[in-house]
């Protein structure tokens, strides 16, 4: 690629046409693979389309990594196949289940943070990047409220899990400030295996209806909040420039309000890079869809 990854988006399809004039340097998209599996179509076609012009990173919902089988192998399967048809520059996968005991609900659920949770999910892991012939990256995951039964906090949790598979980390921000907040704990970046961080994650979120501000949802409905911005500004302080990407899955605006906000992350990287002065304006300036 001519420019590193900075900051990226969610693709949305409303924005395919919009996406593949994009000429913003350093920039990436992001799709949930779950929807391009079927072998060929137009949304195959489209995402295809945008590879040819920028990097794609595919981001799953469905592995359910902490369920009690292994991830399903026809799906696994067809993830394969799209990895090898793509080349994504990233693969990742949310540290959570989905189906127990034979019964998938639609959600990404959480668990207790056990020994035997541990080595459960290392293996789902390693199943997967054997599948893959690749590392995948793991998602911390929101809380909303406290759950008992754990033997890891969760930064050990996933420094274990870095270690024992030689996975990487996507270290969503959102959620660390979320979590947080709804759990009442103060957030300690320093104790998260930030050497593993192979992207970041900013997202939007709302208060509940029914509680209100105390507590929040991981809704990726809104702007990034400024909490979340400084919060992405102490974590760039600690790792250095990483891929950050901006999602959007709801209430999803015109890209060019998007754009406004990938320049904001863009922008911040760009400074922690230490980037020349004119080199940070001349970027700037290429981040239009024209």
């Amino acid at each position: 690629m001519a420019h590193a990854l900075t900051a990226g988006l969610s693709l949305k399809p409303q924005h395919f046409d919009e996406a593949l004039q994009c000429n913003a340097p350093g920039l990436w998209w992001e799709v949930h693979p779950e929807n391009y599996l079927a072998d060929g179509g137009p949304r195959l076609a489209w995402l295809q389309a945008i590879r040819a012009r920028h990097p794609i990173s595919l981001h799953g919902v469905s592995l359910s990594l902490a369920a009690d089988a292994p991830p399903d192998a026809a799906h696994l399967a067809r993830l394969a196949a799209l990895v090898q048809r793509i080349e994504p520059v990233l693969v990742s996968e949310h540290l959570a289940w989905s189906a127990w005991r034979g019964t998938y609900h639609p959600d990404l659920l959480p668990f207790p943070r056990t020994h035997e949770a541990l080595a459960r999910v290392a293996d789902n892991i390693g199943r997967t990047q054997d599948a893959l012939r690749r590392p995948i990256a793991i998602e911390n995951p929101t809380h909303y409220l406290p759950l008992p039964g754990h033997d890891w906090s969760e930064p050990d949790f996933l420094t274990e899990l870095v270690r024992r598979t030689g996975c990487s980390l996507l270290l969503d921000v959102n959620n660390l400030h979320l979590s947080a907040h709804n759990l009442g704990e103060p957030t300690d970046l320093d104790a998260y295996p930030l050497h593993a961080v192979a992207e970041i994650h900013l997202a939007g979120h709302h208060a509940d209806p029914a509680l209100g501000a105390d507590l929040l949802i991981d809704g990726h409905d809104t702007p990034v909040a400024e909490p979340v911005w400084a919060l992405y500004q102490q974590m760039l302080a600690r790792t250095g420039p990483r891929p950050t990407l901006i999602e959007r899955d709801e209430h999803v605006p015109a890209l060019a309000e998007l754009m406004a906000e990938r320049q904001r992350a863009h922008a911040m990287l760009a400074a922690v890079a230490r980037a020349p002065q004119g080199q940070q304006a001349s970027t700037s300036q290429g981040l239009s869809c024209v």
